[in-house]
């Protein structure tokens, strides 16, 4: 049926909907979580790093009772 109105119009697009606030990806507290998890690992990297710039200051000056030495305790 060619001569339907139905067919021959087209339909204007319905307006989406707003989008709620959790379509907007992660969460504030997400992304703390994810940032203080970033700060800590650096830090307990950086004072790896720290200490193993100091053992191989020590090698390189020559020394050779480099490593600490632990002790049993009483």
């Amino acid at each position: 049926m060619p001569d339907d109105p139905e067919i021959d119009t087209p339909h204007p697009r319905e307006p989406t909907p707003p989008e709620s606030k959790s379509d907007h990806g992660p969460s504030a507290v997400v992304m703390l979580v994810v940032a203080v998890v970033v700060v800590v690992g650096g830090y307990f990297l950086s004072i790896k790093l720290k200490e193993m710039g100091r053992m191989q200051d020590c090698v390189m000056s020559g020394r050779t009772n480099c490593a600490p030495v632990t002790t049993p305790g009483r």
